[in-house]
């Protein structure tokens, strides 16, 4: 079953298919030392919460998943330039944002004392802050 899933003694847990899948009612059975969320929302704030207190180790949904939005970021890029890049290319680019991304957001969670999710969510704001800040907006 689903559940008996979940409760599965391991090393990543990847949920990536269906939102709430990991709920309050279901997150104290998790047993997987990471949780990289790769579907939209499938850990309940509420589940987040227990989690984090178990000390699994996650990687959230908005940041494990960006990487299909980011090869459309790429594809435009290059649309907008006429110079196009192979796909070894797109792939090499595509890890060094990734994993940059990462390391930030696992960075700023240490330096500060927060969970990974809070530290995402910092760090995309001080991004969007940073471009309304650099095109004069405030």
């Amino acid at each position: 079953t689903n559940e008996e899933l979940l409760s599965l003694e391991c090393d990543f847990l990847i949920p990536a298919a269906l939102e709430n899948q990991i709920t309050g009612g279901n997150a104290s059975n998790v047993n997987a030392k990471v949780v990289a969320e790769a579907a939209n929302g499938p850990v309940t704030l509420e589940a987040d919460e227990i989690l984090s207190k178990k000390g699994v180790f996650q990687i959230p949904d908005f940041l494990c998943n960006a990487g299909g939005v980011t090869v459309s970021y790429f594809e435009w890029v290059q649309n907008n330039c006429g110079y196009y890049w192979t796909e070894e290319e797109v792939y090499e680019k595509l890890d060094k944002k990734m994993t940059k991304a990462l390391y930030d957001v696992y960075g700023l969670a240490k330096k500060e004392g927060v969970d990974n999710r809070t530290a995402a969510y910092m760090v995309a704001v001080s991004k969007v802050a940073e471009v309304v800040k650099l095109r004069g907006w405030v």
